[in-house]
């Protein structure tokens, strides 16, 4: 295993320092470290933060291999500044056995870009019906410890109950898409001024609070613990508060694009900025930009959904939702949060780590740790080009677009999986 020696580093914004990776830990930091047999990395101007850990990511295998792969997907992530990310369950067949989560792990494994951590579908072919093999995916070799239905709702109240109960016993988390379906019935984007403008059945804010208004009573109620997808309305941040203060154990992710794009996007017609939860207002985006800062909303997570192109250069009621995100999202929050390192380092990688269970991420560097880091030039600006984005999929909604921040370098137990901007494998 190659040592490297990372001279004049920016560790979460402070003070340049130079961090000796050997062994696949951080092995010693300070200024004016010498190691003959490390390869020297010169990260003068660049920030070191923990790896990115990603919360919700959709990678499409097995089933959709021509939208995206494990190992495309890994590829994305670990360019993006990433060393986890779990794996959502909507995938053919679904992720709802012990054998098919420990398929999608050890693809990662084989992979070897990115920790890829399984989420095990809550119920049976996400069709809300009956429970899935939790407990036997919890036992598996993946160790799934997050569930979810993610694209469909678990609207049935007593089957969330059981759900919440069952993963109790080992400290599990229940991560619900938040829609109930009734009102969203034909949904094609936001309701509201510009749904109305345009004539496009909508899907009311209200949809998404109700669930989570619901969810927060069922897991105060068992004592579980409960995370929200995708939050994307002013009143679901309300609802979250109000649950938190009282000492609900439920967290709850954002979306960069939700923390930017307006449901004036729509007005274009691209299916490109079709998504589910759609996006929404103004005030809305401001909202989940406030709560993100303030910590009601615990993280951001980019909900990376890749599409083949049929399913997105279409028109738009028959596009599938959803937009890619890995590439970005580190981009999105410096052009959102701006150079707020350790808010950075909180939202992208220490909390996700803890309420997926991922021990050895979301650590910042120091002796000892583990060596999942990335480092970042906070200067650069980058034009956004979907052709050179190595997802297998190009529906990004911010192609062309100048974003800022570049990442130089992404560490996996130390090993690079990105060097100079470029993957390694």
């Amino acid at each position: 295993m190659t040592a490297y020696l990372i001279r004049n580093v920016s560790v979460v914004g402070g003070a340049p320092t130079d961090l000796l990776i050997r062994d696949g830990v951080v092995a010693e930091t300070g200024a004016g470290l010498t190691a003959p047999d490390a390869t020297v990395l010169d990260a003068t101007g660049l920030v070191a933060l923990p790896g990115l850990v990603d919360l919700h990511t959709h990678l499409r295998e097995p089933g959709r291999e021509d939208a995206e792969t494990v190992e495309s997907g890994s590829r994305a992530a670990a360019l993006g500044g990433y060393t986890a990310v779990c794996a959502m369950a909507n995938t053919s067949p679904v992720a709802d056995t012990a054998g098919v989560v420990e398929q999608v792990w050890r693809l990662g494994r084989e992979a070897g870009l990115v920790d890829v951590q399984p989420i095990g579908a809550v119920t049976v072919g996400l069709a809300g019906e009956r429970l899935a093999e939790l407990g036997a995916m919890a036992d598996s070799a993946a160790r799934v410890r997050i569930f979810s239905d993610d694209g469909h709702c678990v609207a049935d109240p007593k089957l969330m109950r059981r759900a919440l109960e069952y993963v109790k016993a080992f400290d599990g988390v229940i991560a619900q898409h938040a829609e109930e379906p009734r009102l969203t019935e034909g949904a094609q984007m936001h309701e509201g001024e510009v749904s109305t403008r345009l004539g496009l059945t909508g899907w009311p804010a209200v949809a998404e609070e109700a669930i989570i208004a619901r969810d927060v009573l069922l897991a105060e109620h068992v004592g579980s613990r409960l995370h929200i997808c995708h939050v994307s309305t002013a009143g679901s941040v309300e609802v979250l508060r109000h649950a938190k203060a009282r000492g609900v154990k439920v967290t709850a992710e954002v979306t960069p694009h939700h923390l930017l794009l307006t449901d004036e996007k729509a007005t274009t017609y691209d299916p490109v900025y079709k998504v589910n939860p759609p996006l929404r207002t103004a005030a809305d985006v401001a909202a989940l930009r406030a709560a993100l800062a303030e910590g009601v909303i615990d993280i951001v997570a980019t909900d990376h959904a890749p599409h083949a192109v049929e399913d997105k250069e279409c028109e738009w009621a028959y596009a599938r939702p959803g937009m890619l995100g890995l590439e970005t999202a580190l981009s999105i929050a410096l052009d959102v949060l701006g150079p707020q390192w350790d808010l950075i380092a909180e939202r992208m990688s220490r909390a996700p780590a803890r309420i997926a269970g991922l021990d050895s991420h979301g650590l910042d560097p120091a002796p000892g740790v583990p060596a999942n880091l990335t480092l970042v030039d906070p200067a650069a600006r980058r034009v956004i080009e979907p052709a050179e984005l190595a997802s297998r999929s190009r529906n990004t909604p911010y192609a062309r677009m100048t974003l800022p921040g570049r990442i130089v370098a992404t560490f996996l137990r130390g090993e690079p999986t990105v060097l100079d901007g470029k993957a390694v494998k």
